[in-house]
């Protein structure tokens, strides 16, 4: 049995679009339209009924999503869940990734897209077993003692059996929906063109990159489409928390692991928002969450790689306390200089220090360097004081939706779109902390996670990054202030 990393797992996978048959003639050509007009027909209906909907919201208020009545919400909501579905994978996969902006959606949004994560209709059972058969060469009955008849779960892009190996090993099977390179392919080519489009209409459509942001659901997209990548992110995982006791990952079973279908531990355990399940089981809740965001320090300003689709059906707490992660078919892989760039936001946050933030914003893309910094400064200070310091319950996602809408159109401030899939994870967090812990405060456990890794002697990486953070975004020069900053920060941390 080979439960051993691959021996390319040094070397980060390089991702290409798969080769997909290229169809030519006549009625290739008109089946591709037929396509790009089905999908801007369910597109455009959907726009045109919230846009009918919005108009009349505004005789009474400003014709926001957040005024509309909470029943229209939920209606227009459970329309677009509906639509994706009925478009397809490639629009599912972009659902998935909405359902965890509570920056650009309202609540009623978010909770019914967050239903896409585990609602997804399954594919019949004879297709799911001819490609299992297919890709690793022997009946079912003779690769699995046993394998459940019914899926239990169906995803966007594969669904997941549940057998036993014949060493008597449970596993989870997962299997790729059928067609479905070739399916995305073509989705991807007509968002790019309506990305491209939404790119020329600034006035409309101010503030992301949108063509990057499809760019960068095309490389991810892809990735996931073979699975021997979420088998090699899964074992780079389970490597970089290795010392972490509390973390588990699901063994692969490479032998019965292709670009279509991998086979993993199965695990057994509770959602991590299931509170009454985690309460029977005696864990704390709230201890679990702070858990969690301490992995997420550590994936994004120690190891530079992270898994970046964190939803409640993707981590599950184990019997005995454990916090397991999987389905690593989406991760993010961060440059060491975006790292320290990232290392140097951190820092800034915990001081509260709006002009290093700034600074931090311009070097990340977030702001050009031709903004008004002190006025800006003045903006970030502003929302330290009503967002950093309070609890989770306190925040009111229309006002701070309302609040990152009045920068983006006050200042030059966009998106970059190497922050996405870093965006969606934290969202993600924050979406599964407003059930765990309401009461969840950044600073609560930033700070002792920072205290503990600057100063522990195996942290000397991160001092590097941190040490490199300390130049001007602008000039490249030592910044002796933020030196100083940093001094008076790690002297708190170190007596705190």
């Amino acid at each position: 049995m080979n439960r051993s990393l691959p021996a390319d797992f040094s070397i980060p996978p390089v991702v290409q679009p798969p080769v997909v048959p290229i169809k030519r003639g006549a009625w290739a050509w008109v089946r591709h339209w037929q396509r790009t007009c089905f999908v801007l027909w369910v597109l455009g209906r959907f726009a045109w009924m919230l846009y009918r909907d919005l108009r009349r919201a505004r005789t009474h208020s400003g014709g926001n999503l957040a005024d509309l009545p909470e029943k229209q919400l939920e209606a227009q909501a459970s329309r677009l869940r509906e639509q994706l579905i009925r478009l397809g994978p490639t629009f599912i996969k972009i659902g998935q990734a909405l359902a965890t902006r509570a920056d650009l959606l309202p609540v009623a949004f978010i909770q019914e897209l967050a239903k896409l994560q585990n609602r997804v209709p399954p594919f019949p059972n004879t297709e799911a077993f001819a490609i299992i058969e297919r890709e690793l060469g022997q009946p079912v009955t003779k690769l699995f003692r046993a394998i459940d008849p019914q899926p239990v779960a169906a995803a966007s892009l594969g669904q997941v059996y549940r057998g036993v190996r014949h060493d008597g090993q449970e596993v989870a099977i997962k299997v790729q929906r059928p067609n479905l390179p070739a399916r995305i392919s073509e989705d991807v080519v007509i968002l790019r063109r309506i990305a491209r489009w939404m790119a020329r209409s600034q006035r409309l459509f101010k503030g992301n990159d949108w063509v990057g942001m499809i760019d960068e659901f095309e490389r991810t997209v892809y990735a996931e489409l073979d699975y021997r990548n979420e088998g090699r992110n899964a074992d780079r995982f389970r490597q970089n928390f290795a010392d972490w006791p509390r973390v588990h990952v699901p063994t692969i079973f490479w032998e019965q692991t292709t670009s279509r279908v991998i086979t993993m531990e199965f695990l057994r355990g509770i959602c991590v928002t299931d509170l009454d399940g985690l309460a029977a089981a005696g864990i704390d809740a709230k201890e679990a969450n702070e858990l969690m965001y301490r992995t997420y320090f550590k994936q994004l300003l120690e190891d530079g790689f992270f898994h970046a689709d964190p939803h409640p059906g993707n981590i599950l707490i184990l019997r005995d306390g454990r916090l397991a992660f999987f389905d690593f078919g989406m991760v993010g892989h961060i440059s060491p200089k975006l790292q320290s760039q990232m290392v140097s936001a951190f820092f800034h946050l915990i001081d509260r220090d709006a002009p290093g933030i700034v600074q931090d914003l311009v070097g990340l893309g977030f702001l050009s360097p031709e903004a008004d910094m002190e006025d800006f400064a003045r903006v970030v200070e502003d929302l330290f004081r009503r967002k950093l310091d309070v609890n989770l319950s306190e925040v009111r996602f229309k006002d701070l939706t309302y609040d990152l809408g009045d920068i983006i159109y006050r200042y030059p401030f966009s998106t970059p779109a190497s922050f996405t899939f870093i965006i969606r994870a934290l969202m993600t967090l924050e979406g599964i902390s407003i059930t765990m812990n309401p009461r969840f405060n950044f600073l609560e456990v930033a700070m002792p996670y920072a205290r503990d890794f600057l100063f522990r002697r195996e942290s000397a990486q991160l001092r590097e990054k941190v040490w490199a953070s300390l130049h001007d975004a602008r000039n490249g020069r030592l910044n002796w202030t933020r030196v100083w900053n940093l001094a008076r920060t790690a002297l708190a941390l170190y007596f705190a």
